[in-house]
C-alpha cells in the first residue's frame, strides 16, 4: 500500500460521495446525511428520488455540495424510456449528476446492443452533466465485468462505477482493479459497496479509483481516520 499524500487526505472529503438511498432511509436519516455533508463538505450527497426535492432546497446555499440522482436504481431493469424520463426530471429538479444502473440483466443475457444504447440513450438525455454507470460488479464474472466496463465507456459514461450498495457483497480492492485495466483514462472509477476503512480507500485510489460512495456513518469514520493517518 503506498504511503498516501497528504494533500489526498486534505481533500479526501472531495472524493466521497455520501448516501442514503436504502428503501428503509427515513426523513431523519436523510436530515442526518445534509447535517454531515454541511460539517465535512462531501462532493455530493444521493438519496432516492422521492427525497431528491426535499435535499436539493436544504443543500440550495452549498455550491460546493451536489446533489446527484439516481436512475433505474437498484435493479437497472427499468425501460429506456424510463431511465431516459427519470434522467429529464431529476436534471430539472437540479440534480447535477446522475448514477444510472446498468442493464446487467440484460448484459448477462448477452444482449450488449441493448445495454449499449440504454446508457447512451441517458447520457444524451444528461447532456453534459456527468453519468456514472453502475455495473453491480459483485453479481458479475470477470469477463462479464470487463465487458460491462468496456460497454460503458463505449456508451460515454464520465464514471464506471462498481456497484448500487445494495447487493450484499462488498466491492473489493480486486475489482476496482479489473475495472481500471478496462477502463484506462476513458472514464473515471467510482468504488460503492462496503467501503468502510481508509485502509480500503487508499488501497482503492493506488488502483486509480477517484471516487467513493459511501454511507454516511462510514463517511464520518473514514473522515476521521484520515485526520489522524501517520
Amino acid at each position: 500500500m503506498r504511503r498516501i499524500s497528504n494533500t489526498f487526505l486534505k481533500q479526501l472529503n472531495r472524493h466521497i460521495d455520501v448516501s442514503c438511498v436504502k428503501s428503509t432511509d427515513t426523513k431523519t436519516d436523510i436530515d442526518s446525511m445534509i447535517t454531515y455533508a454541511k460539517k465535512y463538505r462531501f462532493i455530493t450527497v444521493f438519496t432516492l428520488p422521492c427525497y431528491t426535492p426535499y435535499v436539493i432546497n436544504e443543500l440550495r446555499d452549498e455550491e460546493d455540495i451536489q446533489v446527484g440522482g439516481v436512475v433505474g436504481f437498484p435493479s437497472g431493469c427499468d425501460s429506456t424510456e424510463s431511465k431516459v424520463f427519470q434522467t429529464k426530471e431529476l436534471i430539472a429538479l437540479g440534480c447535477k449528476e446522475i448514477d444510472m444502473v446498468m442493464a446487467y440483466s440484460m448484459l448477462q443475457s448477452m444482449n450488449y446492443d441493448y445495454v449499449l444504447q440504454d446508457i447512451r440513450k441517458v447520457v444524451e438525455e444528461a447532456n453534459g452533466i456527468p453519468v456514472k454507470v453502475i455495473i453491480e460488479a459483485t453479481y458479475l464474472t470477470e469477463s462479464e465485468l470487463r465487458k460491462a466496463c468496456d460497454i460503458a465507456v463505449q456508451a460515454g459514461a464520465t464514471f464506471v462505477k462498481s456497484g448500487t450498495g445494495w447487493s450484499g457483497k462488498p466491492t473489493t480492492p480486486e475489482i476496482i482493479k479489473s475495472m481500471k485495466e478496462v477502463v484506462g483514462d476513458r472514464a473515471l472509477i467510482k468504488a460503492a459497496g462496503g467501503i468502510r476503512t481508509l485502509d480500503t480507500v487508499i488501497e482503492m485510489a493506488d488502483l486509480g479509483c477517484e471516487r467513493f460512495g459511501v454511507s454516511v456513518a462510514s463517511a464520518i469514520s473514514i473522515i476521521k481516520e484520515a485526520s489522524e493517518y501517520k
